[in-house]
């Protein structure tokens, strides 16, 4: 008997490892309480501009929801990815897409400048905003939205980013509700979305 207490001791000890961290992470993303503490935490006021030169802050999102997502043009695989799949999500809402928002934050304001942007997002659907600014307003997003983004040095000077990979939707008050989940079918990600609307 106490030796298969002592060799289910680890066991359970695992399994209550495991879950404090699941609990860790639901109350860290809000997801159970969109109105609690951790959900108030990401988000919250900036001002940049987009790839035509305009300025947009969070009080021009008001209204709707959207999806925020923060990347940089030179990312090889996870940005291009990401925005393809919004943009389809984008796509399946049809007219709906009018009473949204979509918009691609740079972490590289170093290079991403507003007509990088636009040729850039020339290749994704016409509803994705992208935003730049001086390194400190998009400092101040990437801290408001609990971003890490960091300048990585390759050979001979240049450099990548690494940086999260999270889409965020944020209701009409421009609160965090949950990481958007991209993995479903684009039908049923648009049908999400339009609960919000």
């Amino acid at each position: 008997m106490n030796d298969r207490v002592s060799r289910a001791l680890p066991i359970l000890g695992a399994f209550i490892c495991g879950l404090a961290l699941v609990f860790a992470v639901i109350v860290y993303f809000g997801v159970q309480s969109p109105i609690g503490p951790a959900a108030a935490a990401v988000g919250g006021p900036f001002r940049l501009e987009d790839q035509n030169g305009r300025p947009v802050t969070d009080q021009d999102m008001k209204g709707r929801p959207f999806l925020v997502f923060f990347g940089y043009t030179h990312c090889p695989d996870v940005c291009p990815t990401s925005l393809f799949d919004v943009s389809q999500v984008l796509q399946k809402l049809g007219g709906d897409a009018d009473r949204t928002g979509a918009l691609f934050i740079t972490v590289d304001p170093e290079r991403d400048t507003p007509a990088v942007l636009k040729d850039y997002l020339s290749n994704f659907d016409p509803h994705l905003r992208g935003l730049t600014g001086d390194p400190n307003a998009v400092n101040a997003a990437i801290k408001a939205y609990r971003v890490y983004a960091k300048k990585v040095p390759l050979e001979h000077g240049d450099y990548t980013m690494d940086h999260t990979a999270v889409v965020y939707l944020m209701d009409k008050e421009g609160r965090f509700v949950a990481p958007f989940n991209l993995k479903q079918p684009p039908d049923a990600a648009a049908a999400e979305l339009r609960k919000y609307l």
